[in-house]
């Protein structure tokens, strides 16, 4: 198992946690950015910049990721790209995507994206809190610890 990041929208907080889960599980962890930034130096962890342009960081991870490998991603396309490679994929929120909900998701993507283009001002998602951190770290831990004891 590794882990692949949608760096590009993903807060540095969850990204921390990420390191030092990396480097306690020793999992290879690699962030897919089109832009540069500062990864602890670790044979474990890499950053691969990608080109400029919308969605190269989602195109990269979905052309690397495998079969039981986390993908972290609040990118519901991508999201669903990558769990039909049998991938597992959780939000920086600490949410879950599964096969059971991820068609729902989509069609609330779809219908906000509809809304925002005739004029609706739909706003984003609150900023990340205390609660939306221990949220991921925790389900970071279970999911980690779940694949860990499969063989």
């Amino acid at each position: 198992m590794q882990i692949l990041v949608d760096a590009d929208a993903c807060p540095v907080v969850i990204r921390e946690i990420l390191y030092r889960a990396s480097q306690k599980r020793q999992l290879k962890l690699t962030l897919f950015a089109n832009q540069s930034f500062q990864v602890p130096v670790s044979p474990l962890i890499s950053l691969y910049q990608v080109a400029q342009g919308p969605d190269m960081a989602d195109h990269e991870i979905s052309g690397r990721v495998e079969v039981g490998d986390l993908v972290v991603t609040a990118d519901i396309p991508l999201a669903s790209e990558v769990l039909e490679k049998g991938a597992l994929v959780m939000t920086p929120r600490g949410e879950r995507y599964t096969e059971n909900n991820i068609k729902q998701r989509l069609q609330m993507r779809d219908f906000m994206e509809t809304m925002r283009a005739s004029g609706e001002h739909t706003g984003g998602p609150p900023p990340l809190n205390q609660t939306d951190r221990k949220a991921f770290a925790d389900q970071l831990d279970r999911v980690l610890t779940r694949a860990s004891r499969q063989p």
